[in-house]
């Protein structure tokens, strides 16, 4: 074919530089699409899903709405609201329009009408992590995508735990079980008051347009394991509840039937600070009777996790089933270990190990079963995140992954880890098996080795020690590490900190009761219990020097491997601990601090000085009758400093 002009006409060649039999090169022609508007292109872009028939969505979508509805029910109507399934946005068809008979729930007559008798709430019911991204960045002002993929967003004022403002209800149930007065985090309300922050929160997200419902699952033992409801506002709370739960199939959201706890995060509505009990706009208020949480006044996440992990602690143990605050993984031969500690003792650092299988970072059920996660997801702190130092946890932030409170570039979306301008507590949620050597399911068989991590800034603990189970019920009531000078503003000096069972913030019942469970399944499933110092040797902060990480890492591989159980052992004075003569790879001289100072005499009186500091904060737990029968708490004191 030539051009007008006579030349060649250029043109392309189809496959190795033939054309087609109809002189058309890459022909990519159509037939065009059938739709007459754009919403109608948009309507074919989306394919249903296909995994249950058009007969059993409907049924299901009939017993979640009405299952929903009462669990928005007003205390004082007695009805919930009339709901919808599906995004606002995507309903304009329904104004002016009768819902068809499964999308209502059944209501009393009323004798007057209100305007909120004609409005629904629409339900946006499990939905994905796709499908909550665009909720979020639509419409969630401070929420965008980081070049990560992970979605960056604000948790408004709050941007950490606010313990002064959780209450309990204190009624029948909870009364004679609970660990009340000084020392617990357990803060009492009634049940009346409890009731009138729920009926705030409810009518809040009654009030909207839509609301966020994820069902999930708390407990990988699929025997113990709980139903948990959480009704939200933001889809941020329900990507992080997505990550932080445990996921349902298809299948278990069919069969979900009504939940064991819920949920109501109205955490951008105020309480009523002339409430009684009040103290401020926020209140996190938990009722055992009734199963149910309620959110006022704070948008910060992780008062859900931390919730949940509170109401484990109470349901948990009414099973004979131990909740702990802990991280777990598990040897290439099935040996599980525990690691409790508190911030700063490397408690992330060392479950998190290339050479073992991850089951969980942070809580743990042990039964007779075994050992089982409680979440389906991990909540890690970013401040100061390196892909050096913390590769798992950098690979695992990405599409999908909840990123609190962090700063980025304006451009590129890089996120800045060293940055503080929001704040210190910059976190990470995601799910389980973003991790690459995680354990899916997260379960393993019965604990080997509990290992105790403190990081001792008074440089007077050994490095390891072997504990007996009394020793191992003392160290974990007292749940001690160490402050040092610059963590905090004021600390001149190092200054102890406890925090009982590893946790005292979440725990529901008497620390010993915790204590004696642990060690009674110590002793049936034969673990050894062992502290870890990770902090410093040869003099206290400022004069000594913090224990190398390859020492610890060698320590914790010697637990692992057995080597420690199969060495000698000699006995420290003052805390009476057990230290081990040699661990391969670590200076002998290093296991008994006292051959680390220059200064004998120095040891000696901080030595003296920390073992009241242990005397005096367990002080608190002496008085205390374990069930109103033994003093079981005489038992574990004995076990502690003795001089």
């Amino acid at each position: 074919m030539e051009a007008n002009n006579g030349q060649a006409r250029p043109g392309t060649t189809n496959g190795y530089g033939s054309r087609g039999d109809d002189g058309v090169c890459h022909d990519d022609s159509a037939t065009p699409v059938r739709a007459n508007t754009v919403d109608e292109l948009h309507s074919l872009q989306r394919k249903p899903t296909a995994a249950l028939s058009s007969s059993q969505l409907e049924e299901r979508h009939k017993q979640q709405l009405q299952s929903i509805s009462a669990s928005l029910a007003s205390t004082t109507c007695g009805i919930g609201p009339k709901l919808v399934k599906g995004d606002p946005a995507r309903k304009k068809e329904m104004v002016g329009k009768a819902l068809p008979h499964h999308q209502h729930h059944i209501t009393v007559p009323t004798i007057s009408v209100s305007d909120s008798d004609l409005k629904f709430t629409h339900v946006l019911y499990n939905l994905s992590p796709s499908e909550l991204y665009e909720h979020a960045i639509k419409y969630e002002k401070g929420s965008f995508i980081t070049s990560s993929g992970a979605l960056a967003t604000l948790s408004g004022a709050k941007t950490g735990r606010s313990p002064r403002d959780k209450r309990v209800v204190k009624d029948e149930t909870t009364a004679d079980d609970l660990w009340w007065g000084k020392g617990s985090p357990n803060i009492e309300m009634d049940e009346h008051t409890f009731l009138i922050n729920r009926e705030r929160a409810v009518d809040y997200l009654n009030s909207l347009d839509k609301v966020f419902v994820n069902d999930q699952f708390l407990n990988w033992d699929p025997n113990n394991r709980i139903k948990v409801r959480i009704i939200s506002a933001r889809a941020y709370h329900s990507l992080f509840m997505h990550n932080m739960c445990i996921r349902p199939t298809y299948e278990e959201l069919e069969n979900f039937g009504e939940p064991d706890f819920t949920i109501y995060n109205a955490g951008q509505f105020p309480c009523n600070r002339y409430t009684h009990y009040m103290t401020s706009s926020t209140s996190i208020d938990i009722s055992l009777k009734r199963r149910e949480m309620v959110i006022l006044g704070t948008q910060y996440a992780g008062e859900m996790k931390k919730g949940l992990f509170s109401v484990m602690h109470y349901l948990m143990p009414k099973k004979q089933i131990l909740s702990l605050h802990s991280g777990c993984n598990m040897g290439r031969a099935g040996d599980v270990a525990l690691f409790f500690g508190l911030s700063g003792t490397g408690k992330t650092t060392l479950s998190t190990d290339r050479n073992r299988i991850l089951i969980g970072d942070d809580e743990h059920c042990w039964s007779d079963n075994g050992i089982s996660n409680i979440e389906g997801g991990c909540y890690a702190k970013c401040i100061d995140l390196s892909q050096e130092k913390e590769p798992d946890i950098w690979d695992a932030i990405k599409f999908g992954t909840v990123l609190e409170n962090v700063v980025f570039d304006e451009h590129s979306r890089e996120v800045d880890y060293t940055e503080k301008s929001v704040t210190e507590n910059t976190r990470a949620a995601y799910p389980i098996e973003y991790i690459a050597n995680a354990k899916i399911p997260c379960v393993g068989p019965h604990p080997k080795n509990v290992i105790l991590l403190a990081c001792d800034a008074f440089g007077v603990l050994p490095p390891v020690s072997k504990l007996s189970h009394a020793q191992t019920m003392y160290h974990f009531i007292s749940g001690y590490t160490a402050l040092v000078a610059g963590t905090e503003d004021g600390i001149k000096e190092p200054q102890a900190t406890f925090s009982a069972c590893f946790g005292a913030a979440f725990i529901m019942l008497h620390p010993t009761r915790y204590a004696a469970m642990l060690a009674d399944k110590m002793k049936k499933h034969g673990a050894t219990g062992w502290l870890v110092n990770t902090g410093w040797i040869g003099g206290s902060y400022g004069v000594g020097e913090r224990i190398s990480l390859a020492y610890t890492r060698k320590i914790i591989d010697a637990i692992h491997s057995g080597e420690l159980l199969a060495t000698g052992y000699k006995r420290t004075e003052v805390f009476g601990l057990d230290i081990p003569t040699k661990v391969e790879g670590v200076p002998s001289e290093l296991f008994d601090p006292i051959n680390t100072w220059e200064d004998k005499d120095s040891y000696k009186l901080t030595l003296f000085k920390l073992a009241d500091l242990f005397k005096r904060n367990f002080k608190v737990f002496t008085n205390h009758k374990n069930g109103g029968v033994s003093d079981l708490a005489d038992e574990i004191a004995a076990a502690g400093p003795n001089f």
